[in-house]
């Protein structure tokens, strides 16, 4: 009951924020609460300019962290709230007024024990930015020369002192009070959830319980900086060998739960398209690395940085991509990975009833819809942009247009290939803004054909085979013991059964017997020809 009271008043501060910034289309068109949200729009008379996703997030900036956070969820999910809504929300800027130095200094005490002076030469009290779940503050820390390490001088050497030099960092600093902040929203958006399903059952298609808990569990990881701090060191990792991606060095020595110390990294905001070109950089080569980055993101690692908005992007002086925030990361198993190369090449021939078979085979399609349906549902997609050239094509959009159709064949939403179409179209806007007569996807292409003819061309389906049949052999001897104790128990009598049933038990276990010797020599044989090559 006293949950329901503090809901009921939070919801009616909600509303008329809302209605201030005249965003209460989501709530109008669902149908939810209409005659507080009727009264709500009588009594508020401001006028608000812009398109509804753009007014709808400046009421979310408004309501504070939490709802910042849930706004660029939402950005991510075209299916609840519209391709245009969805795009205005994935420009939400996170931005907060600062929390006071005071603060960020206290919470350093807290986390290490020792002041800041102790763990920083130089600590600046005043932040670099200030988003919804932590601030950054410039720092520097002093640690001996790497010359010195290299010569083995850990110490003073015939009464010379050892040589010690400053590193640059930033120290990222979650915000006071957040968590409970944040335990006290997601109450109430539980609350809204549930009351909502109550309210309008049709909303079951969307799982609004699902999408609370997918925003619960994404804001917990961000606000453990330790995770992000693991995300940005696997990130590196991948990139070691690769020169044109950079990812800032974690200080484990100064990070833990809530805060992150990392080395410094400066260039020109990756859509800065006026101080790229003054700083002489060529346009077309820095897409193409960041086309190459991108896609070795998702289908050579299947990791991905989660918001790839140009804030988060830079290019250094020699034009290589540097990248920081590590709080949201995306993740592509070599199924998913492998389906959406199959999706890819499906949709290049035009083979319709073959990518309605790929969805099928990945579980999005379920088996009471009939395929010739679902492609026809397909090809009144992907037909307008056949044969049009690269650079007119939004691959980003037209991911999103194909995640629609779980609105007509009741698709189950796949957050995993939703965060991927945020990311893609947020590349897309970067790649347009610096050039438009280029589709970052096309200076892809080298990459495309390489990885699809090894991981999806003739030799790769014949590896896939062979490790089919291989796994099949291995589970051999479990099912040959596991036919013997069924056999024993039934010469024991300790099962009963029907004659007519153990006659069709032996019938079947000679043509099973039959088809694993059928499958063996098929194996032998495949591993022949693999041999040949």
């Amino acid at each position: 009951m006293l949950r329901t009271i503090r809901s009921l008043l939070r919801f009616q501060r909600i509303v008329r924020t809302l209605a201030r910034h005249d965003a209460l289309a989501p709530l109008e068109e669902t149908g939810i609460a209409p005659g507080a949200v009727w009264v709500a729009r009588r009594l508020s008379r401001r006028a608000a300019e812009g398109r509804p996703g753009q007014k709808l997030a400046r009421a979310l900036v408004e309501l504070g962290p939490s709802f910042i956070k849930l706004g660029q969820m939402l950005s991510t999910r075209a299916d609840l709230v519209g391709d245009q809504v969805a795009q205005d929300l994935a420009d939400l800027q996170d931005r907060l007024a600062p929390f006071d130095a005071t603060l960020a200094r206290q919470a350093i005490e807290e986390e290490f024990d020792k002041p800041p002076e102790a763990l920083f030469a130089n600590f600046d009290d005043v932040p670099v930015s200030a988003a919804s779940i932590a601030q950054v503050h410039l720092a520097t820390v002093r640690e001996p020369a790497a010359d010195a390490a290299a010569d083995g001088n850990s110490g003073a050497q015939g009464g010379e002192a050892e040589r010690v030099v400053e590193r640059p960092v930033a120290v990222k600093i979650l915000r006071p009070g957040i968590e409970k902040a944040f335990e006290r929203d997601l109450e109430f958006l539980y609350w809204v959830a549930e009351w909502a399903l109550r309210a309008q059952p049709k909303l079951q298609r969307f799982k609004p319980i699902d999408v609370v808990q997918v925003f619960e569990t994404t804001v917990r990881l961000e606000m453990d900086l330790r995770m992000e701090g693991a995300a940005a060191s696997e990130l590196a990792e991948n990139f070691e060998d690769d020169p044109t991606y950079m990812v800032p060095a974690i200080d484990w020595q100064r990070s833990s739960r809530r805060v992150l110390t990392m080395s410094r990294v400066s260039g020109i905001p990756m859509d800065d398209r006026d101080a790229l070109l003054s700083a002489g950089h060529d346009l077309q080569e820095v897409l193409t690395k960041a086309a190459a980055v991108f896609f070795n993101q998702v289908f050579r690692d299947g990791f991905f940085h989660g918001d790839q908005h140009p804030g988060n992007m830079f290019v250094d002086a020699d034009g290589n991509i540097l990248a920081v925030d590590f709080g949201i990361m995306g993740r592509l198993d070599w199924r998913t990975r492998r389906h959406l190369a199959d999706m890819l090449i499906a949709t290049l021939e035009g083979d319709y009833h073959r990518l309605a078979e790929v969805y099928m085979e990945a579980g999005y399609l379920p088996q009471r819809h009939a395929l010739d349906v679902f492609a026809q549902a397909l090809r009144s997609v992907c037909e307008p942009i056949a044969g049009r050239p690269l650079n007119e094509i939004s691959f980003a959009r037209l991911l999103a247009q194909l995640l629609r159709l779980t609105e007509s064949f009741d698709l189950p939403v796949q957050p995993q290939l939703l965060l991927l179409q945020k990311n893609m179209l947020m590349a897309e806007g970067v790649s347009r803004s610096l050039d438009p007569s280029l589709n970052i996807w096309a200076l892809a292409q080298p990459l495309i054909d390489a990885w699809m003819r090894e991981n999806r061309g003739p030799e790769a389906r014949l590896r896939e085979t062979v490790e089919d049949v291989l796994h099949t052999l291995q589970r051999l001897p479990a099912l040959a013991d596991n036919l013997d104790r069924a056999t024993e128990e039934l010469a024991a009598g300790r099962i009963g059964l029907h004659p007519d049933t153990l006659q069709r038990i032996s019938q079947r276990q000679a043509s099973g017997l039959a088809r694993w010797a059928l499958a063996a020599a098929l194996a032998a044989l495949v591993l022949a020809a693999v041999a040949a090559f």
